[in-house]
């Protein structure tokens, strides 16, 4: 049997209205880094990629601005971006400070949700709240799982 072929995700995509307004967003209240841009002026349409490393050390975001079109109506089968943060309740105090609108804020501090200026839903995580999480999980299906591997003692 063969190895599965190596896979990795290499960017997300979505449409914006005004690219360098999308550009400031994702520097500023986001922290992500400029990348690079892509011009295509005979199809009418330039990319900019932005992340928080190169696209050769994960997945990058891609903006797409088609020429003359500022809006975009979202369809139904879109879920959102998330981001993992070190504290969601610091984060949204900077946002706020940045007038982001936040539409969520989890009393817990684990989860928040800010919109982009195209009206894009992204999800703040707290980064060690699912750490914890996916631990947990983890220890109770082992424990369940040796607990149906134990003799039952009939």
């Amino acid at each position: 049997m063969s190895a599965a072929p190596r896979r990795r995700l290499l960017h997300t995509m979505l449409r914006v209205g005004n690219l360098q307004r999308s550009i400031d967003f994702y520097q500023t209240a986001l922290g992500m880094k400029f990348l690079r841009t892509c011009d295509f002026p005979s199809d009418e349409y330039t990319l900019a990629f932005l992340g928080y490393g190169g696209e050769d050390e994960g997945s990058v975001l891609e903006l797409t601005y088609n020429y003359g079109k500022e809006t975009y109506q979202h369809g139904g089968a879109y879920g959102h971006i998330a981001i993992g943060v070190e504290n969601v309740n610091t984060e949204v105090e900077r946002l706020r400070a940045l007038g982001v609108t936040i539409n969520y804020h989890s009393d817990d501090g684990f989860m928040a949700f800010i919109v982009d200026p195209d009206g894009y839903e992204i999800e703040l995580l707290n980064d060690a709240m699912l750490v914890a999480q996916a631990r947990k999980a983890y220890a109770e299906k082992a424990a369940a799982a040796e607990g149906s591997a134990a003799p039952s003692g009939k």
